[in-house]
């Protein structure tokens, strides 16, 4: 790993904004996933985002403004996070380098994404960070304390396919554009949404929110 990385500096300058502190190491990790990433896409084609810096802003620090409502949901508890529809593994991987008490599964239906987590997961020697090949509906797992997603489906459809994967007290946190009026309409009555957060990502220019569900008790 190098630290002349030209994207280095803005990538740190980023976690910094988020107030993350995130250690060398973990830039170190993050800017060899991104490499990772531009690497298997010749390939495998896992993201139409090709340029690095807008790699680095649309896909790293994008998932890192998820990390401060997670922590703060986290408390210090060791967690369990499923990451639907992961695709590149977003923003799972990012999870799993910066929160090594967070044990990560990133899900997709696709078998060479699946497989690239799990090359990732290998080469950064993230011993938390698991790929899983499998329809989410159809994932034989025990339940998890936190299901999250980017970009992954309709809030409908997210929280009906993942909900038996919920354990009794766990929470959905959903990536979003802008604030999803419609999306948000169309939930079912034993669903409550009890928290809509603005995120601010450093250097992306567009709206972003989190939505927090769980199903009411």
């Amino acid at each position: 790993m190098t630290t002349t990385n030209p994207l280095r500096a803005p990538l740190a300058a980023a976690a910094s904004q988020l107030n993350l502190n995130l250690s060398e190491k973990q830039i170190d990790q993050l800017l060899a996933y991104l490499d990772m990433i531009a690497k298997w896409n010749k390939v495998y084609n896992l993201t139409a985002v090709r340029d690095p810096q807008a790699m680095l802003t649309q896909h790293l620090v994008d998932s890192l403004s998820l990390l401060p409502a997670l922590r703060r949901h986290a408390a210090g508890q060791k967690l369990r996070l499923m990451d639907v529809g992961s695709g590149g593994g977003l923003p799972g991987v990012v999870v799993a380098i910066c929160e090594p008490d967070v044990d990560v599964t990133c899900v997709d239906a696709v078998a060479k994404k699946a497989t690239f987590i799990k090359q990732v997961a290998a080469e950064l020697r993230l011993p938390n960070l698991h790929g899983e090949h499998s329809r989410v509906e159809q994932l034989k797992a025990a339940p998890f304390d936190l299901i999250t997603s980017r970009a992954f489906a309709s809030l409908l459809d997210f929280s009906t396919l993942t909900r038996q994967h919920l354990k009794p007290g766990a929470i959905w946190l959903a990536m979003k554009g802008q604030h999803p009026a419609e999306e948000l309409a169309a939930l079912p009555s034993d669903l409550d949404v009890f928290h809509v957060e603005q995120l601010q990502v450093p250097g992306l220019d567009a709206q972003r929110c989190l939505i927090w569900i769980r199903p009411k008790s």
